[in-house]
């Protein structure tokens, strides 16, 4: 429950929680489309308030909803039971990008106090025993598998955001200006956004994750870790625009790794192909070339999409999303990955290279076979149509008595057929050979230096 503490008139980025409510995002491995829904987009699921048209417009970009459901309480069975907190609420929703990542969330809300220690318990229990949490006796993938019947099963990917919205004695505590809650604020903050897995006296700092529009001694407050935000004091419409926040960099962030597992296996593919058929090595260019146009797209519309502001063009947003994508590393494994993929576009196209001049080579080669044939077949050809052109006139050398093998009566003739083409064959040979030797030469001549100045004849008398 959220108490406004604004007037009819205005509606305040801050306000005040009775009762903690924490989401969890689950980034899922597998593919699954979004399709036309009567669920709407995500600004039909929640309430943006005043961020609402920055989405509307760019509505495409979003996740869509593809499941909603709201569950019992009592269906939700955590590994190591529910530490001491009475969970109220629970509502399922299966978020896709229009690229096809999704994202399972939980929206979770709790009756009653929220001691740190039991909210930190809470959350190392639902992200490192994720796959044993169950629903109605199943566990969560096995759930969704059956509700959303998607082309390849969902599991549960690498990546884990949880947001706390502290409510209660526990924000009452987080957001206090007295000196004894001021000094007791670290302690608070690391236990929850470590999950309660580091010493209080080893914890770091984390006034460097705080992002400082996001600080209002007193009203409101945000810090984050790689896997846990803290937002207290804000009103339900901010703490949506900073859920969508996370959910972007948490899809991104799954993207980015199936990325880079895809840029290697198109690396060891290109290695593997052992072929010398130009035919197969066109199919696997072409194959690799398609896989590298979807690394591409996936660099591009389900990364970049979500790593600035544009989506959501306000400070309060663009302050968490920068100081949670550095924290994520977001910016440097993009640009590691983009120059992968340029790299694996350059080993493509230079085999693809090498493949055409293979072919041009072999054309030229046929061509001038098809070439050298012709030249034998007419020179083979003009002597013995030549004679038959002799042998078959009318004339008076020809005798009709008389073979055309005789050497002794048509030799001369025989001798004028041949002599200009066995001329030209031996003058073509000889010339051919020249036209080596010299390639030779200057092939193997060794590289000289300069020629040596001669030294100066000594002048009389010296």
């Amino acid at each position: 429950m959220v108490t406004g503490t604004s007037n009819s008139a205005t509606v305040l980025d801050s306000a005040t929680r009775e009762l903690t409510r924490i989401l969890l995002l689950f980034s899922l491995a597998g593919r699954l489309l979004p399709q036309a829904s009567p669920l709407g987009g995500l600004v039909d699921q929640w309430d943006f308030g005043r961020f609402e048209p920055h989405l509307r417009s760019g509505g495409a970009l979003l996740p869509v909803p593809v499941l909603v459901e709201h569950v019992a309480p009592e269906q939700l069975e955590l590994p190591n039971g529910d530490h001491g907190l009475d969970l109220a609420s629970v509502k399922l929703m299966v978020l896709a990008t229009p690229r096809g990542d999704a994202t399972l969330v939980m929206d979770c809300g709790f009756a009653g106090e929220t001691d740190s220690g039991a909210v930190a318990a809470w959350l190392a229990s639902t992200c490192f025993d994720r796959e044993r949490i169950k629903l109605g006796g199943k566990s969560l993938p096995e759930v969704l598998n059956q509700r959303l019947t998607p082309p390849t099963q969902l599991t549960f990917g690498q990546n884990v955001h949880q947001l706390v919205f502290p409510g209660g004695q526990l924000r009452h505590d987080l957001l206090s200006t007295d000196a004894t809650d001021v000094a007791r604020r670290p302690t608070l903050l690391s236990e929850i956004v470590y999950r309660g897995r580091m010493a209080p006296n080893h914890t770091p700092d984390l006034d460097a994750n705080m992002p400082p529009n996001l600080r209002n001694h007193g009203v409101t407050l945000s810090a984050h870790g790689r896997g846990v935000s803290i937002q207290a004091g804000w009103a339900p419409h901010v703490e949506h625009g900073l859920a969508l926040v996370a959910l972007g960099l948490i899809s991104a962030l799954a993207v980015l790794q199936r990325t880079r597992l895809a840029a290697f296996e198109t690396m060891r593919a290109n290695e593997r192909a052992m072929t010398d058929s130009p035919y197969e090595v066109r199919s696997l260019i072409s194959r690799l070339s398609a896989d590298v146009n979807e690394l591409q797209l996936d660099l591009a519309f389900g990364v970049e999409a979500y790593v600035d502001s544009l989506l959501i063009p306000e400070m309060l947003m663009e302050g968490f999303q920068t100081s949670l994508r550095d924290a994520l590393g977001i910016r440097d494994s993009l640009d590691n990955s983009a120059r992968m993929v340029e790299r694996l576009t350059s080993v493509i196209s230079a085999r693809s290279a090498a493949l055409d001049a293979e072919l041009a080579e072999r054309d030229d080669r046929r061509d001038r076979t098809v070439s050298a044939l012709v030249a034998v077949a007419t020179l083979i050809a003009l002597p013995p149509t030549l004679l038959l052109a002799f042998f078959g006139v009318n004339g008076t050398n020809v005798d009709d008595h008389r073979s055309i093998l005789d050497l002794g009566r048509y030799g001369t003739a025989y001798v004028l057929a041949w002599l200009p083409f066995v001329s030209l064959a031996v003058v073509g040979y000889l010339l051919l050979r020249r036209v080596s030797r010299r390639s030779g030469t200057l092939l193997s001549r060794p590289h000289q230096g300069p020629a040596p100045v001669p030294a100066p004849r000594p002048s009389p008398g010296s």
